[in-house]
């Protein structure tokens, strides 16, 4: 499978570079029949571009899709879906400093390493601006499930070591940082200004919670729902770990503990507790799918760093442009995104075993 396609069997390849023409994807293996619309799409778009509050970059981009087949009259015809979105606020400009120069964090050194060339004007194609490709793929991915009775919501679980306490969806949307807990939305927007104020940035923590998703999807050994989820949301560029269910935190608890009890509610069996994230043995069980995935600060601040150049001089480098000071708000629909693919690919695996 080539690096930049994704899934097995709703699979999806994007393209594009952040400094490019437009950034765009291909996705295919969609049922037809399926309701979508362009407004559909736009709405997750518009969840992800920048310039939506001061806690994000200032970069002005409406980030509007066209969709160019695979749509007619409100439904995927089964075949191949492209939408495309044209970049229209590139600024390379700020930029040309960094042509020989390697940025600390990010990807320039690795990519001239392995291709001998590299995109500077603002990272090509390692950008985080690819993102929009895979929320576009996902707002579809969105509308299969959603048929199935199954919805996807994240949110930033903590900032600065500040953390939700409260998780209540109505508030996610209604703060600048998409927190479900409004007095600690309160605290990581000032953490996340100062921040900014400084010249740095932060990390954090970003949930997301799958729910309705139908027991017996996922496959065993190694093609785990699990391994998948990880995987699709380790792909995310700021990305630097993920937890399912209890995470980290099942290496402390006893067997005891961390098991989940089987009971009868309503006439469903379902678990007591749900440390196992809602997936069993690389299958998921009927709970609550849960998810969260480390997000790193990002690299591109206005501090004053030390690097090389692409012969090994000592430089002093001031990155310009304009950049997020902390990306937690704008990863939330692109981790929704990405746990939408996994478990609509793994819906359609499932038909294929029943079928």
């Amino acid at each position: 499978m080539a690096s930049n396609s994704f899934g097995r069997h709703f699979t999806i390849t994007t393209f594009g570079e952040s400094h490019g023409t437009a950034i765009g994807v291909v996705v295919d293996g969609v049922p037809p029949g399926i309701a979508v619309s362009t407004a559909d799409i736009q709405k997750e778009l518009d969840r992800r571009k920048p310039g939506q509050s001061a806690v994000t970059t200032q970069r002005k981009e409406d980030d509007a899709a066209e969709v160019l087949s695979g749509i007619f009259e409100g439904k995927t015809t089964g075949a191949p879906i492209a939408i495309i979105v044209y970049n229209r606020n590139q600024q390379p400009k700020d930029y040309s400093n960094l042509k020989d120069v390697f940025r600390p964090g990010h990807a320039d050194f690795t990519f001239q390493q392995k291709y001998g060339l590299r995109d500077y004007r603002g990272g090509g194609r390692q950008s985080g601006r690819e993102t929009l490709a895979r929320v576009a793929a996902g707002a579809i991915a969105k509308r299969l499930l959603a048929q199935e009775g199954v919805s996807i919501t994240g949110f930033v679980r903590s900032v600065a070591g500040i953390t939700a306490n409260t998780i209540d969806y109505g508030q996610i949307e209604k703060n600048p940082v998409r927190c479900p807990d409004k007095v600690a939305a309160k605290g990581m927007e000032k953490a996340i200004l100062a921040a900014k104020e400084d010249g740095d940035s932060l990390g954090g923590v970003v949930e997301i919670i799958a729910e309705g998703v139908p027991a017996g999807i996922g496959d065993p050994i190694f093609a785990k729902l699990d391994a998948l989820l990880s995987y699709g949301l380790m792909t995310i560029g700021a990305v630097k770990g993920v937890e399912i269910g209890a995470g980290f935190s099942a290496a402390k608890m006893r067997g005891s503990a961390s098991n989940d009890a089987f009971v009868k509610k309503k006439g469903k069996i379902v678990t007591a507790t749900n440390h196992a994230g809602g997936i069993s043995g690389g299958i998921a069980n009927g709970m609550p799918i849960v998810a969260r995935i480390a997000v790193k600060p990002p690299s591109s601040i206005a501090k004053e760093q030390q690097t090389v150049d692409s012969k090994g001089a000592k430089k002093t480098l001031f990155v310009k442009g304009r950049h997020d000071p902390c990306l937690c708000p704008r990863v939330v629909p692109v981790a929704e995104a990405m746990v939408a693919l996994v478990i609509a690919d793994a819906l359609l695996a499932q038909r294929m075993v029943r079928h």
